[in-house]
């Protein structure tokens, strides 16, 4: 087994280099940063993964998933992870584990070394989260970032972005004739509702200021204050 995972990270070109690879099988030029080491810490499991999945996405979609699998067990080193990683490479060696997607051995290394806890930072973060003076589009990807991992989905989800976008904007959404059912759906609509509603603030502000710039008095005019 090590010996296949250092083959494979010779043809990856990354035995004894640091920083970002550069090597690939895929001919492409761009470079990729490499995962820091994981030693089991819970509260770094999540951007280990998301670094891994970075990497193998853009460096290793051509190989198999048991390489995929054993690129991403050489950056698993130290503390609690080290016997862990032991037990996974016999495993594989031995035929009694198969994966069917590096996603599915992803899952299991979750399970392995986030015990809860961090899924319990995260709902609590999510719980927390508040437009404010954020942008939709702003808001709605740091939503997303925190919903990744908290355990929310389906409805608690959407009623956790409901709470937390501004009141105006919400009120729109629930009042229209088909509200948004899927969180999804609520994404895309409160991007498109925000982003009508500052476009036509700085129209307004655009015409204000001709106005003032002419003479003429500005008409009072009702405006939709949605945030």
């Amino acid at each position: 087994m090590q010996a296949q995972i250092q083959a494979l990270l010779a043809v990856q070109g990354e035995v004894g280099t640091g920083g970002a690879a550069t090597g690939s099988n895929m001919g492409s030029h761009m470079e990729v940063a490499k995962p820091a080491i994981f030693n089991g810490e819970a509260g770094r499991v999540g951007g280990f993964i998301t670094a891994c999945r970075l990497y193998i996405k853009m460096r290793l979609r051509g190989n198999t998933v048991e390489e995929q699998i054993q690129w991403v067990l050489t950056y698993v080193q130290g503390g609690s992870a080290d016997v862990w990683k032991e037990n996974v490479m016999e495993e594989l060696e031995a035929g009694e584990v198969e994966y069917e997607s590096v996603e599915e051995f992803f899952t299991i290394l979750r399970k392995e070394f986030g015990g809860g806890e961090e899924e319990s930072v995260k709902a609590v973060g999510l719980r927390k989260m508040e437009q404010g003076g954020k942008t939709m589009e702003e808001f709605v990807q740091e939503f997303k970032r925190a919903a990744r991992g908290s355990g929310y989905e389906g409805r608690p989800l959407v009623e956790e972005f409901k709470r937390g976008m501004n009141g105006g904007i919400r009120r729109k959404l629930m009042e229209a004739e088909n509200p948004p059912a899927s969180i999804e759906q609520w994404y895309r609509r409160a991007m498109a509702l925000d982003r009508n509603w500052r476009e036509s603030r700085r129209e307004e502000e655009r015409l204000r200021g001709k106005k003032e710039a002419t003479g003429s008095a500005p008409k009072q005019e009702q405006r939709q204050n949605l945030p």
